[in-house]
């Protein structure tokens, strides 16, 4: 068990995350501007997402969603979660791949948890390696550089948060 941190701006997160083999499991807590948010999350072998269920709390109330493998767009060929705004989840692909490591650029389809609505949209994502510890991070006209640790965590996404040690 490990304990991931980010910060950045109008950002925090917390993350209790279990790396066993190539499988992750993770609690953690995202406060952002004007929401808290609570995660749970499990992957299968291969690091591919198996189930997230998230509660989030703003002034307008509660939200929860639980999003298993099966359900759309959960499904097929969309092997993977990404959380809106939390580090955590870019690590999933980069693990799968050890694109950490360096290699050759992949896309990847997501299931896209837009916060704190907690609707799922299918997006494309793309990952290319720049080098150890270096990978560009491309969705729609975004992109980042973000840089990863050894154990294949975002240390830091620029615009977004970096680690807290």
């Amino acid at each position: 068990m490990r304990a991931c941190a980010w910060q950045g701006p109008g950002l925090f997160e917390l993350a209790f995350v279990d790396l066993d083999g190539d499988r992750l499991s993770a609690r953690g807590t995202q406060l952002g501007a004007a929401y808290r948010l609570t995660y749970a999350f499990q992957t299968s072998t291969g690091f591919v997402s198996e189930r997230l269920q998230v509660e989030v709390e703003t002034p307008r109330g509660v939200r929860t969603l639980d999003l298993q493998r099966g359900t759309k767009p959960l499904k097929d060929e969309v092997l993977d979660v990404d959380l809106q705004a939390s580090p955590l989840f870019n690590s999933l692909p980069v693990l799968r791949d050890r694109l950490y490591e360096g290699g050759e650029a992949c896309e990847y389809r997501m299931a896209f948890v837009n916060v704190p609505e907690l609707t799922v949209e299918r997006t494309e994502q793309r990952y290319v390696p720049l080098g150890r510890g270096l990978v560009r991070f491309r969705s729609g006209t975004f992109s980042a550089d973000l840089e990863f640790d050894r154990d294949g965590f975002v240390v830091r996404y620029p615009g977004l948060a970096e680690a807290v040690h």
